[in-house]
């Protein structure tokens, strides 16, 4: 095999989808023997980045992702990686720029990660309708172009109709992940088998749905299910989520800790996984549940969860932004849980291998 030189790189560093992603991108090509540079343009407050053996880690300090440019042009003029990966539509389009004005050979794979509804505008002349405008003008520089889930690919065909992007799902499965799901959880509500456990795991933020997770557990409780529920993450809406708990008195029932840098072994002591979001990419998480062997319930928001479960055979779709519907696929998760060989079916096309291996197709790189 070839070593090449891999940059791996994203706009920010935080506890959530894209960052984590980016970094399992950047451990795998490592482990494979290839020089990797993981290049990340600002770190959240009080996060440290973990260490991957034989990844070099920059973080370049800016504080929006244009920033990175200056950063990205002596990057490629100097180190001349072989092959660049980038995450997120500005950084895809920055980078794409950078790569045509230093006359860049690397071979560049974008990924886009949210709806391109979110992203671009067709009203002209508006700060939206401009990155619309340059991303279909460099796009003819990308070697591969790629969204994490089918159904994102059809809104970007839809937002472009000339749209090269195909679909390549993120790295949830490997070693590295395997190994943190035994590690011991200091905490009582995961030891203790007497009394079902719910677990949700994101930013606390309005799209995610938390409090419509909340209600559904009110309702279960209300109908003489004695549940628990734990929200691990952290952000904006603690306030407004913390009062719910409680106006509903539920402080009994439902915890939020905050983050952890191992959802992954909490996942493994719950009895349900819920996502409640009103809108995602991918959701890496629902993968992560199922590799830890955890039921996993989700709405069936825009875009993956009904890819991810594939029509309900993975794990129990609920209607979105309907506390009632939800509470009732948890109620049938807890009864019926999801058999670990059939979690395990459901988690394969997000292992390390696979997924390298169709973007080296992609890329026309032979591994």
């Amino acid at each position: 095999m070839t070593r090449l030189k891999i940059a791996v790189i994203t706009p920010r560093y935080a506890i959530s989808g894209v960052p984590l992603a980016q970094w399992r991108f950047a451990a795998a090509f490592a482990t494979m023997g290839h020089e990797v540079d993981l290049i990340i343009g600002r770190c959240d407050a009080n996060l440290e980045i973990p260490p991957a053996p034989g990844v070099r880690v920059t973080v370049i300090g800016s504080g929006q992702t244009r920033g990175m440019f200056s950063y990205l042009v002596r990057y490629l003029r100097r180190a001349k990686p072989d092959v660049v990966f980038s995450a997120e539509d500005h950084l895809n389009t920055i980078l794409l720029v950078a790569a045509i004005l230093t006359q860049s050979k690397a071979k560049i794979s974008g990924s886009s990660r949210v709806t391109p509804y979110d992203t671009y505008s067709s009203t002209p002349f508006t700060k939206r309708w401009l990155l619309k405008w340059m991303a279909r003008a460099v796009a003819w520089r990308a070697n591969a172009l790629t969204c994490v889930s089918h159904d994102m690919v059809d809104q970007y065909r839809d937002v472009f109709p000339d749209a090269k992007h195909v679909c390549v799902y993120n790295i949830v499965d490997q070693p590295a992940a395997r190994a943190k799901i035994a590690q011991a959880v200091d905490d009582p509500w995961f030891n203790d088998k007497t009394r079902p456990l719910i677990v949700g795991a994101g930013s606390l933020m309005p799209w995610k749905g938390f409090d419509d997770l909340i209600r559904a557990v009110r309702i279960l409780i209300t109908g003489g299910r004695s549940v628990r529920l734990v929200i691990l993450g952290e952000g904006g809406s603690r306030p407004t989520l913390e009062a719910l708990v409680g106006e509903l008195g539920l402080e009994e029932h439902v915890r939020l800790p905050g983050r952890t840098d191992n959802p992954l072994a909490y996942f493994a002591r719950a009895d349900v996984f819920a996502l409640s979001s009103h809108v995602e990419g991918l959701p890496n998480v629902l993968v992560e549940a199922m590799m830890a062997g955890c039921t996993p319930v989700s709405v069936d928001c825009p875009t993956g969860p009904r890819e991810v479960l594939q029509e309900g055979r993975y794990g129990y779709l609920t209607r979105m932004r309907d506390p009632e519907d939800l509470a009732a696929g948890i109620a049938r998760a807890l009864e019926r849980p999801i058999a670990p060989d059939i979690l395990a079916e459901g988690v394969r096309p997000f292992h390390q291998d696979v997924v390298i291996r169709r973007h080296f197709e992609l890329l026309g790189i032979v591994a």
